[in-house]
């Protein structure tokens, strides 16, 4: 049938993507004030059709890119991935903030910014009325008003030069929040195609709907770090090591959980050099290279070095993704009347647990037993799977990575079937209710499912298997 080419899925996603976009002006994460009067409430029966309307769109386009996926698997051209892309991602643009109300966090850290407030000293809740980016404040969701920035200087320049050029209205600031995730998506897609991605690795990376609606509908800055890792990631795997480890710099200062990549651009460094020096090589210098460009960037900055001891802020906000605050919060109520500290030692030997997941991976890199770029990808998965918080959108950030290089692999699949689950966890409102984890345990069920009798793979369905390696051709042009 027509329906299932890949001529239709590109219709269907486009109507799925038009579809959200339409119930987002209704039941989307509207602003408190600022909306300029196009976003705003009009009424409880609108808000609830808005929402059926936007869940369906979501449906359609989830549905759409599993079609198209496996259309990639059975051998089908994807010479149309990315113009499918733009049909996907180009309803999304004039959307309100969707899934998330984080954009206007972004909006009010960059007005504290250009104000002359202590963005890491203090929450969104510090501009005053008359300042600009307090209609962002407002819309600002409750545990992140008093929180301080747990962003890095190279954000929040960005998200002060938006602020400053829309004058902190709020729509505007929004759509220049959107266009900076949109820089990040064209960047995502340019690396994964530069570390050997084709047609299927877009399609897990950039065509995913779980990416589509977090970072292009939902401007989660996550986008940012994944395109500056994997630029960062491909010049080290181009040889070129030192302009690499730069860029990974670049990408700690958006979010810090990019460091991972350093370490395995050291790896790469280690193998080309081979020896207990190329060892020490490795270990030293990709992070001392990354060191001096963060701490340039921060003073260039000018917002200090606050960014350093506002990375645990989030911990402190309990999310039904984290594993690890579940048990620990379970354990705690069972065995004391205060289950925080059983709770936070639980959290801590998560972290443990996946640092020592991260230096074996590390370790198998460095011997040739796994593609390094695969290890990293395995090794971002493990800290989100053990982290004190998890959103779904930080699957991603593994995801995007393992696309490049084992997108039709099992960890691939399973991925894919993850991120399709996932993008149900969150309402378009921007919270998370009971329904959510039920839809998106149903979609989890039947991606398995469907995974299972999935047309045979013409991609090289043995990608991603840990034994398998590629030739880097890593060459020293430090």
């Amino acid at each position: 049938m027509w329906v299932f080419s890949a001529a239709g899925c590109r219709w269907l996603g486009a109507a799925g993507a038009l579809a959200v976009t339409a119930g987002g002006w209704t039941a989307g994460a509207l602003p408190v004030r600022g909306g300029a009067g196009l976003w705003q409430p009009r009424g409880t029966a609108l808000t609830t059709a808005g929402a059926i309307l936007a869940y369906l769109g979501l449906t359609l386009l989830l549905a759409a890119w599993w079609q198209y996926g496996r259309l990639l698997r059975a051998g089908a051209p994807g010479d149309r991935t990315l113009a499918t892309l733009g049909w996907w991602a180009g309803p999304l643009v004039l959307a309100p903030p969707l899934h998330s109300a984080d954009v206007y966090s972004y909006i009010a850290q960059g007005a504290m910014v250009l104000e002359g407030h202590d963005v890491y000293g203090a929450g969104p809740s510090v501009l005053a009325p008359g300042e600009l980016g307090a209609d962002a404040a407002a819309s600002v969701g409750g545990h992140w008003t008093d929180t301080p920035a747990p962003y890095g200087p190279a954000f929040l320049v960005l998200a002060e030069a938006v602020v400053k050029l829309t004058g902190g209205s709020v729509v505007p600031a929004v759509l220049g929040m959107r266009l900076v995730a949109l820089g990040a998506l064209a960047l995502i897609v340019w690396a994964v195609r530069g570390l050997g991605g084709g047609p299927g690795a877009l399609w897990l990376a950039a065509l995913n709907p779980l990416l589509l609606i977090h970072v292009v509908a939902g401007t989660h800055n996550d986008g940012l770090m994944i395109a500056l890792l994997l630029t960062g990631v491909l010049l080290a795997v181009r040889g070129r090591w030192v302009l690499g480890s730069a860029v990974v710099g670049l990408a700690v200062t958006v979010k810090s959980p990019a460091v991972l990549g350093l370490l395995f651009i050291g790896v790469l460094v280690a193998r080309r050099r081979g020896g207990a020096g190329g060892v020490a090589r490795g270990l030293v210098l990709p992070g001392a290279v990354a060191a001096a460009v963060a701490a340039g960037a921060t003073l260039l900055a000018g917002t200090g070095f606050g960014w350093l001891r506002t990375q645990s802020v989030a911990a402190t906000i309990h999310t039904a993704l984290s594993a690890t605050s579940d048990l620990g919060l379970g354990l705690g109520l069972l065995v004391a009347d205060d289950p925080g500290p059983v709770k936070g030692v639980v959290q801590q030997l998560g972290l443990v647990a996946a640092a020592a997941i991260v230096a074996v991976v590390a370790w198998r890199a460095w011997r040739g037993r796994i593609d390094p770029v695969l290890g990293l990808g395995i090794s971002l998965l493990a800290l989100v799977a053990l982290s004190p918080m998890v959103q779904p959108w930080y699957v991603l950030w593994g995801t995007c990575v393992v696309a490049a290089v084992a997108w039709d692999g099992r960890l691939g699949r399973f991925l894919a079937v993850l991120c399709g689950a996932l993008t149900y966890e969150t309402a378009p409102s921007g919270h998370t209710p009971w329904y959510g984890f039920v839809l998106a345990a149903l979609a989890l069920g039947v991606g398995l499912w469907l995974s299972r009798v999935a047309p045979p793979s013409m991609a090289g369905a043995s990608v991603g298997i840990p034994g398998q390696r590629r030739d880097l051709r890593v060459v020293d042009r430090a």
